[in-house]
């Protein structure tokens, strides 16, 4: 194993990662890698709450702004990005902070990513026809019978990956979760700290209305409508912020009714990135309450890197 250090510091958004990163990146002469599926996007600002000018001249920032918002982008273009910037610091004798909130990219850099491999866009356009038809529910029980362990792990709510595991194994008769078992990724090679970040559930939750309201202060409606107009692509329309707000210049919700279901899909959004931390239990989990604060927090990370 490499003596190199790789510092994970994760957690549900609105919790405190970037100012805790940029503090600790300061203080090891390091850099900061995103892990952030919003901020990959160059015109997405407010909505991804991304780093200002000043923080960026400060800190050393990578796999921000790596496409356009009318572009798709997929976690193998992340991962791609993330492992050249990693290794890049590196080299540089600085220390890599990979820092954000998004499991599934903590998860393809820790442990890799499998070949693209049982691509079908046959079998995925009849899976997407089936959703709409017979409802997600139905194709997570088909899922529950051919890969048990990647349905434990997938919400049966979540199209997008109950989708992918039942197009790969229609097309290769191999579970994903088999697939994912020969992957090769960074665990194991270099030491890696993996710090958690939680904090009381309505404080969390206070701390994410409080963003959401300061997003439209700051004009995110102006920003949405801006993507507009150069077109945005199906994988950024998705994404929390984008997608309620373009429901309101549709027509389809008021303002008010567009920032309550930002706050709320941004809660339920937070709820799902704890349950996926959870499951790893490489994670070491730093509760910041009344009784340890965000400094103290600080302070035992800071001796645990040493």
């Amino acid at each position: 194993m490499s003596s190199q250090k790789i510092v994970f510091i994760v957690g549900p958004t609105a919790v405190g990662k970037s100012e805790l990163g940029l503090e600790l990146a300061r203080d090891f002469d390091g850099e900061i890698v995103s892990c952030d599926s919003m901020q990959v996007y160059k015109e997405v600002v407010i909505a991804s709450n991304k780093p200002s000018a000043k923080i960026l001249k400060r800190i050393p920032h990578h796999c921000l702004d790596l496409v356009s918002v009318c572009e798709e982008f997929n976690v193998q273009k992340y991962h791609q990005h993330a492992l050249q910037a990693i290794a890049k610091i590196h080299d540089r004798q600085k220390v890599p902070f990979v820092v954000g909130g998004s499991g599934l990219y903590m998860e393809v850099l820790l442990d890799g990513i499998f070949p693209d491999a049982g691509k079908d866009p046959g079998i995925r356009e009849g899976l997407e026809r089936r959703a709409q038809k017979e409802g997600l529910q139905k194709l997570h029980k088909e899922l529950v019978k051919v890969d048990p362990e990647s349905a434990q792990q997938i919400h049966e709510h979540d199209r997008r990956r109950i989708i992918r595991a039942l197009e790969v194994y229609a097309t290769t008769r191999i579970p994903i979760s088999v697939l994912k078992q020969q992957r090769e990724g960074l665990w194991g090679k270099f030491s890696i700290p993996i710090f958690a970040l939680n904090t009381d559930r309505e404080e969390l939750y206070a701390k994410i209305n409080e963003r959401v309201d300061m997003m439209f202060e700051r004009g995110i409606v102006d920003e949405v409508k801006s993507c507009q107009g150069i077109g945005i692509s199906a994988t950024a329309q998705g994404l929390i912020g984008i997608k309620e707000i373009l429901s309101y210049l549709r027509g389809e919700c008021d303002l008010e009714k567009a920032k309550f279901l930002m706050k709320q899909n941004t809660r339920r959004f937070a709820k799902r990135q704890l349950t996926w931390l959870r499951r790893d239990e490489r994670v070491r989990w730093m509760n910041i309450s009344k009784e340890k604060d965000i400094k103290t927090v600080y302070e035992e990370i800071k001796g645990d890197i040493k």
